[in-house]
């Protein structure tokens, strides 16, 4: 695979053996690091009072609109409906991402409340990103082969940008027959069950990324969310052979916007011009997108906070209710021509563009 092989072959020589390039040659930018820690040390604590109407709003809406894209008759309502549920369920999907990196005791009985509404019934556990995605965060692994988050996208063939955004499309189905055929054979057969783990049991998209076991409590709460995901997995099959499949292909269909919104937004989340080397933070920074305002509708398409995705490089602890707030504090403290100014781009259309281009110029 083209991705795997441009990971080879930045990876089969060293910083030491060759000079780095590109945003892997950027030098740390101490007074940016510095100003992003002072400036923003009053806004590190996660509100309850924001996060949970934002998380149980947001999957109520969902829910709400995918029974009457179910249920009602006519077309246009039906897609209408469908619609809100996939940007409904879209933002109460991306609630995993603040679990990844939250205190485990900051939000009390928030990540069960998230897994039993959100994460079991839409088959994705917050075990598949948890243990994950800190990996992206690493220091020594952002943008290597090790890292199950990057893909040289802007290094690959053109073909290859809307491949991959509409293989999304097909995510809930995979999702499914994992929950419902592969995880009880993985309970009768080990090698199932260590290829599942491996290879199918989290949200990367490095296809070279091979996850490793889980131990302690983290393997404990694994077996409950696996579990739980194969009980429903099995409780919605079975309804839809008594009752009819029109319901489950309505999820379905709306689950799978909700993974091209995400795979779309992927997209734009970095520049994804890395060749596997070992980058510097300030680097890691530039290499990602922040889309503040006056951008209009990121609010929508890169919810809970991602609209920040390069401030969130810089702090990955930040709460994604202080990210406009940190980022408004690190412009005015460091000005439009600083080193972090540069990381802001306009929107969803340019970046799209200039990663398409990206692909056509470089091979």
């Amino acid at each position: 695979m083209i991705a795997t092989d441009v990971f080879k072959d930045a990876s089969a020589a060293t910083l030491a053996d060759r000079p780095a390039v590109g945003l892997a040659g950027t030098p740390d930018d101490k007074a940016m690091l510095r100003a992003a820690v002072e400036l923003t040390r009053d806004l590190s604590a996660a509100r309850a009072a924001i996060y949970w109407p934002d998380m149980l709003a947001s999957a109520l809406l969902g829910y709400a609109a995918l029974a009457g894209a179910i249920l009602l008759a006519a077309p246009l309502a039906k897609v209408a409906c469908g619609l809100v549920a996939a940007l409904a369920l879209y933002r109460a999907l991306l609630f995993i991402h603040e679990l990844t990196h939250i205190h485990k005791d900051a939000l009390p009985g928030f990540r069960l409340s998230w897994n039993l509404l959100v994460g079991i019934p839409m088959l994705t556990p917050s075990f598949m990103y948890e243990g994950v995605h800190t990996l992206h965060h690493a220091r020594t692994r952002y943008g290597t082969i090790e890292d199950p988050e990057y893909l040289p996208l802007a290094l690959m063939k053109p073909w290859s940008l809307p491949v991959f955004a509409l293989t999304a499309l097909l995510l809930p189905f995979a999702l499914l027959f994992r929950s419902a055929v592969l995880v009880p054979l993985g309970a009768v057969f080990p090698p199932v069950r260590r290829i599942v783990w491996e290879r199918l049991s989290s949200l990367s998209i490095n296809p070279a990324f091979r996850r490793r076991p889980p131990e302690g409590d983290f393997a404990r709460l694994v077996f409950w969310q696996e579990t739980g995901v194969m009980v429903w997995a099995w409780l919605v099959l079975g309804m839809s052979a008594a009752f009819g499949w029109q319901p489950l292909l309505t999820g379905l269909a709306v689950i799978s916007v909700t993974a091209l919104f995400n795979q779309v937004r992927t997209l734009v989340a970095h520049l994804w011009e890395n060749e596997g080397e070992v980058m510097t933070v300030t680097g890691q920074y530039l290499d990602s997108v922040n889309v503040p305002p006056p951008a209009r509708l990121a609010w929508l398409w890169a919810p809970v906070g991602l609209r920040y995705h390069a401030l969130h490089h810089l702090l990955p602890s930040m709460p994604y209710h202080s990210l406009a707030e940190a980022n408004r504090r690190l412009v005015g403290g460091l000005g439009l021509e600083s080193t972090y100014s540069r990381a802001n781009y306009a929107g969803l259309s340019p970046m799209l563009v200039r990663l398409a281009r990206s692909t056509m110029t470089k091979r």
